[in-house]
């Protein structure tokens, strides 16, 4: 994952630190919605330190004597950060929050609803990043308004992938009916069946960075309108090409899968390549059942309220990206280490 091409290939490095410190990396979960105040589902909304998600919810479980299952998530949220954001459990359990404790865990306030949180109920997230030492501020602004002027490439970021770097390799042993070295929980399961499907994703933005197409609506993309979602075939790019250069349309890449849109022309031709070239089938996806149901995933995201601050040697960075999409791409660009 250490190759990839990048939109600002032609910018030099910054240069600095990143992540010295949980501070240093600082993210808010933009909720889809408030919860209303009433229903069978408690809304905690927590500060964490140094703990992954999935640490939260395991010791949630253990405290409140519910199934994991029970506790809702709208996303993962990294371990080297101050994070904060939503999760759900049952209201029956609200009495029994007095005793959860977790180093670094806060909740900060709790609501009720009628339903329970699901993975995707957010709008995005808002991101503060400190980055130490920069060397050459001019060439992190450059490459900075750059994102802002054309959209980060929605690469997946190396944490999709595991500490070892090995998830997709076990999804896709999973997809061709491979024994693994030990059976799954359904947590991993989903993890390396999903690993694999960005994988793929990963390559053909790759290829589409490096042909200067990433933000193009070419013949046979399915483009993603950015206000609705809604999914559409450009059959006429003359017609949709400046409505991707207005940002209304992004063309959206492959999240291989039974129900993936679809795309035609050249860019089915392409598509159809990377899974010949992983020794895998469209007909494999169906082995994941509704793990790899198969999806579209735009191949840029909008840097939203951008801001870019220097302070002394240090560089403060301000933005929010929709859900799904990594701050650490944006890094990547600025920094050059990947």
């Amino acid at each position: 994952m250490n190759l990839l091409p990048r939109l600002t290939a032609d910018v030099p490095g910054c240069g600095g630190a990143f992540k010295l410190v949980p501070e240093d990396f600082e993210v808010e979960e933009l909720p889809a919605y408030e919860p209303s105040g009433q229903g069978e589902h408690l809304y905690l909304w927590l500060e964490k330190r140094g703990r992954d998600t999935r640490e939260v919810v395991r010791a949630l479980s253990k405290a409140l004597e519910v199934p994991e299952g029970d506790i809702g998530v709208a996303g993962m949220k990294d371990r080297h950060a101050v994070t904060r954001q939503l999760l759900s459990v049952p209201a029956r359990a609200e009495a029994k929050l007095a005793g959860f404790a977790l180093e670094g865990v806060r909740v900060l306030w709790t609501r009720r609803h009628g339903n329970k949180l699901r993975t995707g109920h957010l709008k995005g997230n808002r991101f503060q990043l400190r980055m130490r030492g920069v060397k050459d501020v001019d060439a992190a602004r450059e490459a900075f308004s750059r994102l802002a002027a054309r959209g980060v490439p929605n690469y997946f970021g190396e944490q999709r992938f595991g500490r070892q770097g090995d998830n997709a390799d076990l999804g896709k042993a999973l997809l061709l009916g491979q024994r693994l070295p030990r059976k799954p929980d359904r947590f991993e399961r989903k993890l390396y069946l999903s690993a694999f499907q960005s994988r793929l994703f990963n390559r053909a933005l790759a290829a589409r960075l490096s042909a200067g197409t990433f933000d193009t609506a070419l013949l046979g993309d399915v483009l993603r309108k950015e206000e609705t979602g809604g999914l559409f075939v450009c059959e006429a790019p003359e017609v949709d090409a400046p409505r991707a250069a207005a940002f209304e349309v992004s063309p959206a890449g492959p999240m291989f899968g039974p129900d993936m849109t679809p795309a035609a022309h050249g860019v089915a031709e392409a598509e159809a390549a990377l899974l010949v070239e992983e020794g895998v089938t469209l007909s494999d996806f169906a082995r994941g059942r509704g793990e790899t149901e198969g999806a579209r995933r735009p191949y840029r995201v909008r840097l939203a309220q951008p801001v870019f601050s220097p302070e002394g040697e240090d560089l403060l960075l301000s933005f929010e990206l929709s859900r799904g999409a990594y701050a650490t791409e944006v890094l990547a660009e600025l920094l050059k280490e990947s």
